[in-house]
């Protein structure tokens, strides 16, 4: 027998907002409900800052909806309120902080960029804040990348955060660095489907609403490219710099420029570049190649006067320590390749941006 509409919203009832603390159907939250066959949809409607702290909330909706006899497949969106306009009175109300600001609390904040996917920028922001952290800093990891976090598996955690007074979160920690990240507040075969509204918000909770604590250096790991995450994160928040990581070759670097002229329009310092998959050294024979080409961006770092703060060699134990949740630097501590993260920790430290 099919479950009926209000079977859905008897269970969503038992679902509580953490804000309001009423349930969440009373508090005007869920909404949208459609039922086909024993398919069930519906949303949650919250301001888009409050996006990443619904999501809890909308992993139990969809466990409770699920638990009805007759219920097969739920999915639940968060969606943001459209933004209402408020008619002026004729008082004066204090004018909002206007320009980037800090953070409480945090020394400096380094956003890893890359001007696109897959030349390992995540790979290098795990290892380089395990780096730091060794190194005695008090390090922080914010996975920026919504729609593709990847520090949760990097780093070997799928803790939930702890929530912390009514709007605040805790965040997790593991290898000595405090790490944030959307990865673990869902499953990680679940997508983020969020228009721009909630991924800014989103950004901006984890930034300022993430109890970090006192820190030395906030690593931000940025998803690629030069969209809204790179743009909200460079206006509303005053950072250090950024680091830009790119690989070898022409077509790499020519998405790296990108990168670093976004960096350029926005007035944010650019720490330096990160060749990575440089070389890569046979494991049986011991020969040297060059698989992607190489020094492209010695050459680029040259060319711009930028530091060129590491080569990494492309070595499947970096790889294949990511993917079990210890990066190089934790689960080979003395190897080559932990080293050469290890080496750019520490000509980071060198830049004078975080002498202070």
């Amino acid at each position: 027998m099919s479950v009926t509409r209000e079977q859905v919203l008897n269970a969503l009832r038992r679902v509580k907002d953490p804000v309001s603390g009423r349930d969440i159907v009373d508090a005007d939250i869920a909404r949208a409900i459609s039922i086909e066959g024993d398919a069930v949809r519906f949303v949650l409607e919250v301001e888009a800052e409050r996006g990443v702290a619904m999501e809890p909330v909308r992993v139990e909706a969809v466990d409770a909806v699920e638990a009805l006899a007759g219920v097969g497949k739920v999915s639940a969106l968060i969606t943001a309120h459209s933004e209402k306009k408020v008619p002026n009175l004729g008082t004066k109300k204090s004018a909002a902080p206007q320009g980037p600001q800090r953070i409480p609390g945090i020394r400096h904040i380094v956003a890893v960029a890359s001007g696109k996917g897959g030349v390992g920028k995540s790979t290098v922001s795990a290892n380089l804040a395990v780096a730091l952290a060794g190194m005695g800093q008090k390090v922080g990891l914010l996975d920026a990348d919504i729609y593709g976090p990847s520090q949760p598996r990097m780093m070997g955690t799928l803790a939930r955060p702890k929530a912390v007074g009514e709007r605040g979160m805790a965040p997790v920690e593991k290898h000595g660095v405090k790490l944030m990240s959307m990865g673990l507040m869902m499953r990680e075969d679940e997508a983020v489907v969020w228009r721009g509204p909630m991924l800014m918000g989103a950004l901006q909770q984890m930034l300022n609403q993430v109890e970090w604590g006192e820190l030395d250096i906030l690593v931000v790991d940025l998803p690629p490219g030069t969209g809204d995450v790179q743009l909200t994160l460079s206006q509303k928040t005053a950072i250090t710099g950024a680091i830009v990581v790119s690989t070898p070759q022409d077509i790499a670097m020519l998405d790296a420029r990108k990168a670093l002229d976004m960096f350029r329009k926005t007035g944010t310092p650019v720490l330096g570049i990160i060749e990575n998959m440089s070389t890569h050294i046979c494991s049986e024979c011991g020969h040297e190649e060059h698989i992607f080409g190489h020094g492209g961006a010695v050459a680029e770092a040259k060319k711009l006067n930028l530091p060129l703060l590491g080569e990494i060699p492309l070595d499947i134990e970096i790889r294949l320590a990511g993917d079990a949740g210890a990066p190089i630097v934790v689960a080979a501590p003395e190897s080559a390749q932990a080293q050469a993260f290890k080496d750019i920790a520490i000509n980071l430290m060198q830049v004078k941006a975080l002498q202070s």
